[in-house]
């Protein structure tokens, strides 16, 4: 037990080592604003300043649905009719990846896991934000920002969430339209997948700080894991997992637009990019998937 609560710190460590790496080793700098990168300020104005930020991006996220225009409508009445379709396969989805467990390997279980864990997952993500913090670097600073907000706004919706729908988790007979709402009952608290947003929050807000299709590529498979993770183990259903994902693109996306607002020059070229990747939900024959476009 030792041996193995050591290996797990050694990765973590190993993890926030290579992410922070990454950001440091990126060509070009985002051209910030004296308010966001003020190198005469002191640190705890600067994390004062931040955590304004933080709750900033969160109240921006909960305001968004009332801002919304024909096109957000119409993308959120598309991902309400895809669920929908989605839902009529999910006993048989979850028999599926159930009988895929045995063939995993036991270190893509763990990680899966332990990322999605709220403790493990804050960790490394306030780790990135310290690091930042103490080696004034605006780079990563943001990049935490933007993990801790989107975190901890698609993270409030999810706790909410679960408890107002109640819906049952896969196994001891109960089927994908077994509902209680608002019980306390931990088995009644299949949506959304708290372990998939945390998970993919952080690699997808990371994959936004990246110009290269392929490192996006990869941070995106790495923050599949833990969703994957959670159907091999029965403990949701495939559309509990698709609509956190969801989610999560949308409030990252949502907190990454309001930290470009609030920390940006304004006549910074960043402010007038358009999004580089959509996202698709892909059913098949014997193909079920999520497609981002380049």
């Amino acid at each position: 037990m030792k041996l193995k609560s050591f290996n797990l710190k050694l990765y973590f460590q190993s993890l926030l080592f290579v992410l922070t790496a990454s950001l440091v080793a990126q060509e070009g700098t985002p051209e910030f604003n004296t308010t966001f990168n003020n190198p005469e300020e002191s640190t705890w104005e600067t994390l004062k300043g931040d955590a304004e930020l933080m709750f900033g991006g969160l109240k921006y996220t909960y305001s968004r649905p009332f801002q919304w225009q024909n096109n957000d409508i119409g993308l959120f009445l598309g991902t309400a009719i895809g669920t929908a379709g989605l839902n009529l396969m999910d006993e048989e989805a979850h028999q599926f990846f159930r009988d895929q467990e045995e063939d995993v390997p036991g270190v893509i279980k763990e990680f899966g896991w332990y990322f999605g864990s709220p403790q493990n997952n804050y960790g490394v993500t306030g780790l990135i934000y310290f690091t930042g913090l103490f080696t004034k670097s605006p780079k990563i600073r943001r990049t935490g920002i933007l993990m801790i907000s989107a975190a901890s706004s698609a993270g409030l919706i999810q706790t909410i969430s679960k408890n107002i729908a109640g819906r049952a988790r896969p196994g001891d007979g109960r089927g994908r339209l077994s509902f209680k709402p608002f019980s306390k009952e931990g088995t009644y608290h299949s949506f959304p997948s708290g372990h998939t947003i945390l998970s993919f929050t952080t690699f997808y807000a990371l994959s936004k700080q990246f110009e290269s299709p392929w490192a996006k590529g990869g941070l995106y498979l790495a923050g599949m894991v833990s969703p994957v993770s959670r159907l091999w183990q029965g403990a949701h259903w495939l559309t509990d997992v698709a609509l956190s994902m969801a989610l999560t693109i949308a409030v990252v996306d949502s907190v990454d637009k309001y930290l470009d607002q609030q920390t940006l020059m304004r006549d910074n070229p960043e402010l007038r990019k358009e999004t580089k990747v959509s996202w698709h939900l892909t059913i098949g024959a014997g193909t079920i998937g999520v497609v981002g476009k380049f």
